[in-house]
């Protein structure tokens, strides 16, 4: 077996589930890991995103975008649920690869979901930035447009980033400060109050839904799905599949709670509970809420940070009344999608810390609180400096294709640990195996080539940055490989190969792209990816010449 595909031994991973004076602590049931679906799903889904995807690729067609993107997330929602039943460790998509496709491909995936969690709950920021300067301004206090808008603004059409002339979201930073401060004090204080937020945006959804229905303009569902403009991805049929692709993000909450696994009362039992019922729950309510928003209102209005309360102003003075309401509904559930991205984050960088693939210090506990705060705080940071400066569209599709492929890699593990290890206890089985499993690969997948080229160009860059890391420091760390009895043979044509070709893609790529960065960008990856490399193969040498010695003394 080839260095890169070690497997980290279930027996090490059931160990380190046990509850022990030092882990962190169990306090969530079941109806807080379904609270904590629906507290991540139903956030920047409804409110935010649902009226951009509409404005700028779908129109009321985002409907169908939603029903895509649900049976998508459905079948890769039974392969978490499976994986989350059987190994219930904080890390969710990283500790499952880790135990059946190997180390390498755990790295890949625990980078990739930095996209997803940390970008993600700046994207949410963004949008919850929208709803409190529009919240208070209806009371009286305007906060100025240079403090709460991204000094970067992202056009779909050019793919260009311009200037926009403000300073600084201050906003979004604050909320991002807030939640990370909760999340510091402890997992049991978060999920009460995420539970009570939960509740407020459920009955403004039922609300909206309630009362929007019977203001319900039959034009504006005509066109149901707009004429393509000419290109590839807006309006059109092709535009319903980028809008699926886009507002994937929306659904990003029930693999969310598969990082609270090691906080759960009786996680084998509970966490397919909260992964599939918060995302039954959510899907209902988003094909709902998008039918009745565009119906209420052209969708070419929607493509703002508010579009929700854009929809019940179209009503007219007669729903005057739910404006406040949904602003109110639309803060506390964006509120929640914060908290529960900002906690999915911290628990994912604690494993592989533990792991020996990040320095130790992302591993400790708070000695009061037994909260991973080390790495809430750092992601906190991170997370601030994002909202602050970039804007909400370029962010969704960043986390939509990182959630994307964490999808792909959990449904494959599933297909790969059934006929490795048919005899594990599995509490939770995936129905329909092998189709289910594959089909949380392909769909996915094809939802993921409706995305812009530029997203998948920041991707590849992510990518590159995350495997210099793994090359130059996380490799040399491993305490899987250290704990090994006998050092698996090592090639470097067959350790070298990823890094060498996602150089090799990213220069290709950069040479098709406008922005004239992207090329330096890979210059230097190209730098990196030498080193790292020269690296690897002194690090090979070292190890043949050990098991040379070792053989001569037996």
């Amino acid at each position: 077996m080839s260095r890169l595909f070690i497997t980290k031994p279930l027996q090490k991973l059931f160990a380190e589930a046990a509850e022990t004076e030092k882990g962190l602590k169990r306090a969530l049931t079941r109806t807080n890991l379904v609270a904590l679906g629906i507290g991540a799903i139903i956030g920047a889904g409804i409110f935010v995103l649902t009226g951009q995807a509409a404005a700028q690729y779908a129109g009321p067609g985002v409907v169908i975008s939603f029903v895509i993107a649900a049976i998508a997330c459905g079948f890769a929602g039974l392969c978490y649920a499976e994986f989350a039943s059987m190994i219930p460790i904080a890390g969710s998509a990283y500790t499952y690869a880790y135990a059946t496709l190997g180390e390498f491909i755990a790295w890949v995936i625990g980078w990739d979901l930095i996209l997803e969690y940390l970008f993600g709950a700046s994207t949410v920021a963004v949008g919850w930035s929208g709803y409190v300067t529009s919240f208070l301004k209806d009371i009286g206090i305007v906060i100025p447009p240079y403090l709460s808008n991204a000094p970067l603004v992202y056009d779909p059409a050019s793919h260009q980033l311009t200037a926009s002339g403000a300073f600084l979201n201050l906003p979004a930073m604050f909320v991002i400060a807030l939640m990370t401060t909760l999340l510091v004090i402890g997992i049991k204080e978060s999920a009460r109050f995420n539970n009570i937020i939960v509740l407020v945006k459920l009955l403004v959804i039922f609300l909206v839904i309630g009362f929007g229905i019977h203001y319900i303009v039959p034009e504006n569902y005509h066109p149901f799905i707009p004429e393509n403009q000419g290109n590839w991805g807006i309006f059109g049929w092709s535009g319903v599949f980028r809008a699926a692709g886009v507002i994937f993000f929306a659904y990003i909450g029930f693999d969310a709670v598969s990082t609270a696994a090691q906080e759960a009362k009786n996680p084998q039992k509970d966490m397919p509970w909260g992964i599939l019922g918060s995302l039954l729950i959510c899907t209902i309510l988003y094909i709902a809420m998008g039918f009745v928003m565009t119906g209420m209102v052209n969708y070419k209005e929607l493509n703002v940070a508010d579009p929700v309360a854009v929809a019940v102003n179209a009503a007219g003075p007669d729903l005057f009344w739910l404006r406040f309401p949904v602003k109110i509904g639309a803060i506390a559930g964006l509120s929640s999608v914060i908290l529960v991205m900002l906690m999915g984050q911290p628990r994912i960088f604690y494993s592989m810390a533990n792991d020996g693939l990040l320095p130790q210090a992302f591993s400790k506990l708070h000695p009061r609180f037994r909260t991973p705060y080390i790495t809430t705080i750092v992601t906190g940071l991170v997370a601030m400096i994002v909202s602050g400066l970039f804007p909400i569209g370029l962010l969704g599709e960043l986390v939509s294709i990182g959630t994307l492929l964490a999808f792909t890699i959990v449904s494959a593990g599933i297909l790969i640990l059934r006929r490795t290890k048919p005899d594990l206890h599995r509490p939770f089985k995936t129905p329909g195996y092998p189709i289910v499993p594959f089909l949380g690969i392909l769909f996915p997948f094809l939802v993921m080539l409706t995305l812009p080229f530029d997203t998948w160009l920041r991707l590849i860059i992510w990518m590159a940055i995350g495997l210099d890391v793994f090359y130059l420091y996380s490799q040399h760390n491993s305490h899987v490989v250290h704990d090994l009895d006998t050092r698996p043979k090592r090639y470097f044509v067959i350790e070298a190969l990823p890094l060498a070709l996602v150089t090799i893609v990213l220069l290709i790529m950069s040479l098709y792209s406008p922005e004239n960065w992207v090329f330096t960008v890979a210059l230097i990856q190209i730098a990196v990816c030498i080193f790292a490399l020269i690296q690897l193969l002194r690090s090979i040498q070292k190890n043949k010449q050990k098991v040379a010695i070792k053989e001569k003394i037996s």
